[in-house]
């Protein structure tokens, strides 16, 4: 059984829709909220759930069209019910429930971090078991991939996620929203040098927590006269290469953190084939080339999708769909969303 699956996504800022039929995507389509949310410095529920309402329909339409399979050859609707912003969440799982009614089509509610963790495959074909590093915006953890849906949680994030660390960084030192491509364009200015040594937190476990970090960060910058705490501002006399060294520092203490929590589990789950780092922070291609190194040094494979794929995206859903099909796991048109499990 090779199913036609239609996917949706919207558990945050991106509106997706995405067709996979006969073993591979169809279509992919995205519409990013970057420009709506960056006056703010980060994502506004309430701004994200109105674009999802404005966009939804033709984001579906589009990757229909594109996909050249109609709706009511679609034999499955796949839609992220869980984690990610209430308000956006709903949206798609109402819309997906109501297409899925009409047409008579079954539902699937498929796990948005499931398909950050499966991503990999929509372009490789990745050995089991392997480690998966997803990395985004609300999101660090880390996988122990044994097949398609079956896998254990070796860690997760404690409090920020990294994407969350860069953005959270970046607003504190007026770069722009998103901060983490900003942060790797400043860092790559001065060569990817520590020059302040931020503390790690990283400990013998496997959980991520990068708050300590922010925290440092700021009374770093509060000590050296940088920042006002009183005000909340600036000092004119943050120049821009103390951004930039300030990047570089930040963007290397998080790269050492993912390399030290992957080697700690490469030694306590010898037996994995390969590595993959998913998520928005995989489009990180100093991060990337340096977990590749780790990887390779401890004679594993590693995967990494391109960013159509690292990024929020529809397709991810429609594969994970795919196989749960396979599985008979299906939901009802009852599916609601949850915020975690």
């Amino acid at each position: 059984m090779n199913p036609s699956i239609l996917g949706i996504e919207t558990s945050c800022d991106e509106t997706a829709a995405a067709v996979y039929a006969n073993n591979k995507i169809q279509s992919n389509i995205i519409f990013s909220q970057v420009d709506l949310h960056q006056l703010y410095g980060g994502v506004v529920p309430e701004i994200a759930s109105r674009s999802h309402i404005e966009k939804i329909n033709t984001i579906v339409a589009q990757a229909l069209a594109q996909s050249k399979i109609g709706l009511n050859e679609i034999d499955i609707v796949a839609v992220t019910n869980r984690p990610g912003l209430p308000g956006s969440l709903l949206i798609g799982v109402c819309f997906a429930k109501a297409l899925a009614w009409v047409k008579k089509k079954p539902i699937i509610g498929i796990d948005h971090l499931e398909g950050h963790a499966f991503s990999t495959f929509l372009e490789y074909d990745v050995p089991f078991p392997h480690l998966c590093l997803t990395a985004s915006g609300g999101h660090t953890s880390l996988y122990l991939i044994h097949d398609f849906g079956k896998y254990d949680v070796l860690g997760t994030t404690l409090d920020d996620a990294a994407g969350e660390a860069f953005d959270k960084i970046a607003k504190l030192i007026n770069l722009p929203y998103p901060g983490g491509p900003i942060i790797e364009k400043l860092a790559k200015k001065v060569n990817f040098e520590d020059f302040f040594h931020y503390p790690r937190s990283m400990g013998n476990q496997l959980d991520f927590s990068f708050s300590g970090l922010k925290t440092a960060i700021l009374y770093d910058l509060v000590k050296k006269n940088l920042y006002n705490l009183s005000t909340k501002k600036l000092s004119p006399n943050m120049s821009e290469n103390i951004k930039e060294q300030i990047a570089s520092s930040l963007l290397v203490c998080i790269n050492d953190i993912f390399i030290q929590k992957i080697e700690l589990a490469i030694k306590q789950f010898p037996q994995v084939r390969a590595v993959t780092f998913v998520g928005g922070v995989a489009s990180n291609k100093f991060v990337k080339e340096n977990i590749q190194k780790i990887a390779e040094k401890n004679n594993k494979l590693f995967f990494s999708p391109s960013s159509q794929y690292c990024t929020d995206n529809a397709a991810m859903i429609a594969f994970v769909g795919s196989y749960k099909a396979k599985q008979g796991i299906f939901s009802d048109y009852n599916l609601d969303i949850l915020k975690n499990e």
